[in-house]
């Protein structure tokens, strides 16, 4: 047993730098895929932690008319709190809310001590346990006398989701494809390495050698350049790491996301797929050699 693996592991290495040119264009053909499978990876993440951040913050906004009285906003707070949709209620009074839109529209300060009176409403924000109860929740408050009109901003939610659905399933889409050309490279090239060897391979069946003797030195071939292309891409990965990291710090500061954590968990991955493709390539390439 252990010659037989000896046998096939220098046969596939002596096999990898015969065919150089084409073990190198299989592998940096490997090593593009790997690429942008860890670019998809980084950018999932990025979008799911996005959707669930947007989602976790989704709030129901009630504003109230002016004329409500302080008892009639607690018995909605209290009606409110007691929903099983709701997870939290703050109440926002006008002078709040005028304060709120000074700071984030300064520019307009001059205007609002123009005005006789603070036009703006005092509201109930109301964060939801799950964003699918919105509906639930806003009917029940259009149907308060004390609520002026409700914030609608699940359409907004709605078409992020279905934005970074899009995205998701181009990523995919791409990466099928781009896994599809490294299979067929890595096929062809374990394809020609086995025509070149037809005459051997033909005197060692006729000496009783099985399939599984034959095939092995290709699969560790196919093995070979999925290994180096993963470690090629692990390599460029942990190049570009720290510019990751600062980009996620500027761009991503309040979601759970960090290129530690994404480098670390897509290491495995691109090992797996690198290797799995080259082997499954190899597989095919000589199975279909060996049947005819």
């Amino acid at each position: 047993m252990i010659a037989f693996i000896g046998f096939s592991l220098r046969r596939g290495i002596g096999s990898f730098w015969r065919h150089k040119l084409m073990s190198l264009a299989a592998t940096m053909t490997m090593v593009l895929m790997l690429i942008l499978l860890s670019g998809l990876i980084i950018l999932l993440s990025g979008l799911d932690a996005t959707l669930n951040y947007v989602q976790q913050e989704v709030q129901v906004v009630a504003y109230l008319k002016d004329a409500t009285p302080g008892s009639e906003i607690t018995r909605l707070e209290t009606q409110l709190k007691a929903m099983p949709q709701v997870k939290e209620v703050a109440f926002v009074s006008k002078e709040q809310a005028k304060t709120d839109f000074l700071a984030r529209h300064p520019e307009d300060a001059d205007v609002m001590r123009t005005l006789p009176s603070n036009p703006l409403p005092a509201s109930l924000q109301i964060n939801l346990r799950d964003p699918n109860d919105y509906v639930d929740v806003a009917t029940f408050l259009r149907a308060d006398n004390s609520v002026d009109r409700v914030l609608n901003i699940q359409q907004t939610v709605d078409q992020m989701v279905s934005v970074i659905g899009i995205l998701r399933t181009g990523g995919l889409v791409v990466l099928l494809v781009v896994g599809l050309i490294v299979l067929f490279i890595i096929m062809n090239t374990i394809r020609l390495a086995v025509v070149s060897r037809a005459d051997e391979i033909e005197i060692m069946r006729l000496v009783g050698a099985s399939d599984a003797f034959i095939r092995w030195p290709f699969v560790i071939e196919g093995a070979l350049v999925g290994l180096l292309g993963a470690v090629l891409t692990l390599g460029l990965l942990l190049a570009v790491q720290s510019p990751i990291n600062d980009f996620l710090k500027v761009y991503f500061t309040v979601f759970p996301i960090t290129g530690d954590l994404i480098v670390r968990d897509i290491a495995l991955i691109v090992l797996g797929t690198g290797v799995g493709i080259g082997v499954l390539g190899s597989y095919l390439s000589v199975r279909s050699c060996l049947s005819r």
